[in-house]
């Protein structure tokens, strides 16, 4: 069985198609699988380091609005769907399974073109372009979270890491706040802004710092890697770690009590898989889904949400320290934030393609 799996651009795409790459392998380890992607997204650096062939196709990104790059789109989504054909001609692709962006819409295209199965996995509530074509031409759908609308589709959760899905927090906790040079008897707040980092959180925290600290509140900030800051905080105890890319987010998981962040899918269902509390600050850009995947946890009591540009110094002071001041309420966060996460998509997806191989699903 040889598999492609169509996902690029950002951590979000990536991850999940990479988690999907693992469990087909655990099922089969003799399966063959190529990713495709472009050279300008995440995938170059993340898709190697997992040890999958990496296939790149042109990037053709969907101007949103009528402009003059318009007209030239269809010539270079041309050359993209007839690179990815290409691809799939070369590793005789059983079954392409999308996960949306740039590289998606292209395979998807390719896919139909060649008779090959399609599968479309959608993380967000609000599906993007690519998937919504994805859908319209095949009934092989699943989204990651239960109130995306597309059609056919089978609500299965987002695929996952399985060193996320089965950390155990309090039993890494010590060792994982030792392998970042924090105390282990701290209350720990660990803050970031997913794959590329948030101004706005980082500016947030780090204004904060000096009152974290005097609180006994220590952090492990995460301020991505396109990121600086104008000043750190200066060495002192409570410990305040500020890194720009975290490789071993497991750790930084089991080091924290609590978490401030963006709320892309991923990180939401990462974070409720492993039973993480957090102050959510949903991305002020886009469709708006960055909201759409916080409110269910929001609502069952694993989480808070603050608006962009209600996020200061003086919120985290006045909302987040408190929790973090108060062991029996983040127990209870915790299990809230559990009940709500899913570990199994993973394996889920992974049995649906290769029914779908099995099936000869050619439409």
């Amino acid at each position: 069985m040889r598999v492609v799996l169509a996902g690029g651009g950002t951590a979000g795409h990536i991850e999940p198609a990479l988690a999907l790459a693992d469990a087909l392998r655990r099922q089969d380890p003799s399966i063959g699988i190529t990713c495709l992607g472009t050279e300008r997204g995440l995938e170059t650096r993340l898709v190697p380091a997992r040890g999958y062939e990496l296939a790149l196709v042109p990037a053709v990104p969907l101007p949103r609005a009528i402009t003059p790059q318009l007209l030239t789109v269809p010539g270079r989504l041309a050359g993209a769907i007839n690179a990815a054909a290409g691809i799939m001609d070369r590793v005789q692709a059983d079954v392409l399974v999308g996960f949306g962006g740039y590289v998606a819409t292209p395979a998807y295209l390719a896919a139909r073109r060649r008779g090959v199965p399609i599968v479309v996995h959608e993380a967000n509530p609000r599906p993007g372009l690519a998937n919504r074509l994805g859908a319209r031409i095949t009934e092989h759908v699943f989204t990651g979270h239960p109130d995306a609308t597309l059609p056919h589709a089978e609500y299965v959760g987002i695929p996952l890491r399985r060193e996320i899905v089965t950390l155990d927090r309090l039993s890494m906790g010590d060792k994982a706040r030792s392998y970042f040079g924090l105390e282990n008897d701290r209350p720990t707040l660990l803050v970031f802004g997913g794959s590329q980092g948030a101004r706005a959180v980082n500016e947030a925290a780090l204004a904060a710092a000096p009152v974290l600290r005097q609180a006994g509140v220590q952090v492990l900030h995460v301020i991505g890697p396109k990121n600086t800051v104008g000043q750190e905080p200066p060495p002192g105890d409570p410990q305040y770690v500020v890194l720009p890319y975290v490789d071993r987010m497991d750790l930084a998981y089991a080091a924290a009590d609590f978490v401030l962040c963006r709320s892309g899918a991923m990180t939401c269902a990462e974070l409720t898989a492993v039973g993480l509390p957090a102050a959510y600050v949903p991305l002020p850009h886009g469709n708006g889904e960055q909201k759409l995947n916080a409110m269910p946890i929001v609502a069952a009591g694993g989480g808070m949400m603050v608006d962009n540009a209600d996020l200061t110094a003086d919120w985290i002071i006045q909302t987040v320290l408190p929790v973090l001041r108060d062991p029996e309420r983040v127990v209870a966060m915790s299990d809230a934030a559990s009940r709500m996460g899913r570990k199994d998509a993973d394996a889920v997806l992974a049995r649906k393609v290769i029914e779908v191989i099995t099936a000869g699903g050619r439409r």
